[in-house]
């Protein structure tokens, strides 16, 4: 009946919406156009069989897949067409100048412990003493 055709067009244009995001651009096909000229030529034979074999094996693979998260970002990636590689690539740039500013920050916190250490030494030579000894240090930092 009608209700049978509307659903059966909705998932027609819900598949076929799917296939253009992913670069695959099919005619519109409608029901009547079904009833009326039958199934057409680029969706007939190997064609209908291959791509219900990928959705059947894409349906397959859908269980293994159950615990992988995917970062929103990369998402946002190909709907703006770009290669969701490239946000792997960028994530590790980003990760790699982070570390670069926080191995900065180390060098400069130990040139100052460094520094501290040897001036605390100078004013309070005694209690510096006592300091090294019980971190194991032997002899005051030049």
């Amino acid at each position: 009946g009608a209700h049978q055709g509307n659903c059966f067009q909705e998932k027609i244009d819900s598949f076929h919406r799917n296939l253009e995001r992913v670069g695959f651009c099919p005619p519109v096909l409608t029901v009547p156009t079904l009833e009326s000229q039958g199934v057409p030529g680029w969706l007939s034979g190997k064609r209908l069989n291959f791509i219900v074999t990928g959705l059947q094996d894409i349906d397959k693979c859908r269980q293994q897949l159950h615990d992988i998260t995917v970062p929103l970002e990369v998402f946002e990636y190909i709907d703006q067409g770009r290669n969701p590689q490239l946000y792997t690539k960028e994530c590790l740039e980003r990760a790699l100048a982070r570390n670069e500013q926080v191995k900065g920050k180390i060098d400069t916190m130990k040139k100052f412990k460094s520094l501290l250490i040897q001036e605390l030494s100078k004013v309070f030579p005694e209690d510096m003493a006592k300091y090294r000894s019980i971190r194991g240090e032997d002899h005051p930092p030049s």
